[in-house]
């Protein structure tokens, strides 16, 4: 089992309503969204859980690149992170499940450099941490 970490912030979110159609608030007022259940093949009318997930997990990333970069002495002139996330059915099993891609952008290093970033970034990111061994993460990483 993974350490508990010393907690210094804790986000506090609510959903009411029926779930994935429903609504979600935070405790501070700073998210208040009604969610609506994805469709694949239409235009989306409201955010949904795994664009939240894919918002929080991008912006976590690439505060990482920076502390990753830090520890290697390397030099990042920009970073970006597009995270897409994925759902559906999980084989067998039953239930559903998420897939995981980061696109990483980073300029100003080369390549061999800027996926020892990414991979140390991914060592110390919590979401990657909190998805290591259940959910599929693929890291593409780009130089610019």
């Amino acid at each position: 089992m993974a350490d508990k970490p010393k907690v210094f912030y804790t986000a506090t979110a609510t959903a009411t309503g029926d779930g994935r159609n429903g609504h979600v608030a935070t405790d501070d007022g700073l998210l208040d969204l009604d969610l609506a259940t994805p469709k694949p093949f239409k235009k989306a009318e409201r955010t949904n859980p795994e664009q939240l997930f894919a918002a929080g997990y991008s912006a976590c990333f690439n505060s990482a690149i920076g502390q990753a970069a830090k520890s290697l002495k390397a030099k990042v002139e920009d970073s970006q992170v597009t995270a897409k996330v994925g759902i559906g059915p999980i084989g067998l099993r039953g239930g559903f499940g998420l897939a995981v891609t980061l696109q990483v952008r980073l300029v100003g290093v080369d390549e061999e450099t800027a996926r020892s970033i990414v991979d140390k970034a991914h060592e110390v990111c919590p979401y990657s941490n909190a998805t290591r061994g259940n959910i599929e993460v693929d890291l593409e990483v780009v130089v610019a």
